[in-house]
């Protein structure tokens, strides 16, 4: 059971940034600039240095104003150009093609000429959409809750955190007070810096992610051995204080996707309860693994397995923590 337990942990650490970069979303945006003029911007994530395999594909009544012009940022290629619509995108149907072939969505903008937005995200299994000439805030609710959940069960630094405090915090008050404290924190971060009050440069934030992990996984080890640290004395503290850290991990990621224009808050808040939602679902499932442990395994194994966790835990923090610092440092 130890053997085993161990081996998924490591499994667990070792794979999941992998499947991260295949699930990236792709980003589409479709602009009203004048008239029946559409500015677009078409991101697709790159997996080992090549662009995934996957284009837009516009009405026929649709050309080109102006040639395609891409870059290469953030693990992406990003490009823009303008299309002239004699018709207009109402009621036109709009498709990503090799889509069906990935394990990512794609986010989709459509900004008409009243301003008014409509926000579509479209799966493998799903490829195309009719542009709605009226939308609703239930599109704008439905698609920023699911950024959110999709956000935080994909980012596996954030996860590695959540799941270090766990093996750190003891008893449900503790352990309740301790993910609302992170809750909290977090909820602010995001909100100011997704609405231009707080700036943060973005790399510097995750290498800080990265060392928070780090020092739980210390925090961990020091509490098994018998020497309670800060963390295990005051969790909600320590949770409050890294959770402001990784607001601002989240409102990167956020920026990366946008905001629809005529609704910001509506869109924010639901992307937070996604973030949340994601997170109670993850607790949920780790809370109920360590039950079924405590039930089945002996408790020397338990304890051979929190160790093992926590220099998992550590030893990608610590490596996340050079490869971060060394990208902006030497950068």
């Amino acid at each position: 059971m130890r053997r085993l337990v161990t081996i998924i942990l490591f499994l667990f650490v070792l794979t999941a940034p992998a499947a991260a970069d295949e699930v990236r979303p792709g980003f589409l945006e479709l602009k009203a600039t004048d008239g029946d003029v559409y500015s677009a911007k078409w991101k697709v994530p790159m997996k080992g240095g090549k662009v995934l395999s996957m284009k837009p594909v516009l009405p026929e009544s649709c050309s080109e104003r102006t040639l395609p012009s891409s870059t290469q940022a953030g693990g992406a290629m990003i490009t823009r150009w303008s299309v002239i619509c004699a018709k207009g995108l109402a009621g036109e149907q709009i498709r990503i093609d090799g889509l069906e072939k990935t394990m990512t969505d794609v986010l989709v903008r459509v900004v008409h000429p009243d301003g008014v937005t409509q926000m579509v995200r479209l799966t493998p299994g799903d490829t195309s959409f009719e542009v709605a000439a009226e939308t609703s805030s239930y599109d704008v609710i439905r698609v920023y809750t699911g950024l959110g959940i999709e956000h935080i069960l994909l980012g596996v630094d954030h996860l590695l955190f959540v799941f270090a405090l766990l093996l750190i915090v003891k008893g449900w008050r503790r352990l309740v007070g301790t993910i609302t404290a992170f809750t909290l924190a977090h909820s602010i971060t995001l909100a100011a810096a997704t609405l231009g009050y707080v700036h943060v440069p973005q790399a510097p934030v995750e290498a800080v992610i990265a060392l928070s992990i780090l020092f739980l996984a210390t925090e961990i080890i020091h509490g098994l051995r018998g020497r309670v640290g800060l963390a295990g004395r005051f969790p909600w503290l320590v949770a409050f204080i890294f959770g402001l850290l990784h607001g601002f991990g989240f409102a990167g990621a956020l920026a990366e996707i946008g905001l629809p224009e005529h609704s910001i808050p509506l869109a924010l808040l639901f992307f937070n309860v996604g973030v949340e939602l994601g997170q109670l679902m993850f607790v949920a499932a780790v809370v109920s693994a360590g039950w079924a442990l405590r039930k089945l395994a002996p408790q020397k194994s338990l304890r051979w397995s929190e160790i093992a966790a926590s220099y998992a835990i550590g030893g990608i923090a610590a490596y996340w923590l050079i490869e971060r610092t060394y990208s902006f440092w030497i950068f």
